[in-house]
């Protein structure tokens, strides 16, 4: 017999099909209880539609959410966590989705619970966030109005007060007596949570927007270059294994040394520019 291992609390989670499928494994552990009666308890006619839903092969509409909680026991905070759980996977485009999350992140902290992916959610929200956490360490004694102005773009004391608190509370940065900064870690990547890339993107649209201006910059301040390729499937697959590993090289590279000078952002980006085309054997 296997060691029972209690459901998480809902607000570790962020997909409701993983939800649902740990309720229906714990009930059934402990009872008779089958996908049949859960969807007549939730008020659906097909006895399959919910071990669907957690396969993936249906979904679960807003509507629909509110009954499936009720017939999980969820009440007040829990019911209403859930069914912002179900609005973010329908929740269509990143704003959107941002919007979703960020309404159940408000939901969990009035009843003083911390949601999976926060705080990572947060960290990937503003490219301050990144910057300041190479620059600070190297600022030993700067007043926030000093790193504010040795940022491209300068940006305001009070934001960079406002970004040393989240980077210090997310444990990015530490604190020493005399005010002085030091990276907890040498890299940092991002993480498994569904909600990471949502912000993820915003941050790589707002350092693409950087990367447009920067091409004024003199020849000896940055380096662009491209190629446009005609690709298969395997090639592409490839030059993605290529950019990784060269990614990994390039953070090897900036992590031996504790000195910084200067702080660069570095954009590595493979994107379609033509429709699929139909091969000669027609695949």
């Amino acid at each position: 017999m296997g060691i029972f291992v209690p459901m998480k609390d809902i607000v570790e989670y962020t997909d409701y099909r993983k939800y649902i499928q740990d309720y229906y494994d714990e009930r059934k552990r402990s009872s008779a209880f089958s996908w049949q009666e859960f969807a007549r308890k939730a008020g659906f006619s097909s006895a399959v539609f919910l071990k669907y839903v957690c396969e993936g092969k249906k979904n679960l509409s807003v509507g629909s959410a509110g009954s499936v909680a009720n017939a999980m026991g969820l009440a007040g905070f829990e019911q209403t966590y859930f069914v912002l759980m179900v609005s973010y996977a329908h929740a269509k485009g990143d704003a959107a989705k941002r919007a979703a999350f960020e309404e159940r992140c408000a939901l969990a902290q009035a009843h003083k619970v911390r949601v999976l992916g926060n705080d990572e959610f947060d960290y990937y929200k503003s490219w301050k966030n990144p910057v300041l956490r190479e620059l600070a360490p190297h600022m030993p004694g700067a007043k926030p109005l000093e790193m504010a102005r040795a940022c491209e773009p300068s940006i305001t004391a009070a934001e960079v007060t406002e970004t040393l608190n989240l980077l210090t509370k997310l444990k990015l940065l530490k604190k020493d007596k005399d005010g002085n900064y030091s990276q907890t870690d040498k890299a940092i990547t991002m993480g498994s949570v569904d909600a990471v890339p949502v912000a993820a993107r915003d941050l790589q649209r707002q350092m693409g927007e950087f990367a447009i201006k920067a091409i004024d910059l003199p020849l000896a301040e940055r380096s662009m270059s491209g190629f446009v390729l005609g690709l298969t499937e395997r090639s592409y697959g490839r030059i993605q294994k290529e950019i990784a590993d060269f990614y990994r090289r390039v953070v090897a590279i900036a992590t031996e040394e504790d000195e910084t000078e200067r702080v660069y952002r570095l954009n590595m980006q493979l994107f379609p520019m033509s429709k699929r085309l139909e091969t000669k054997n027609g695949i």
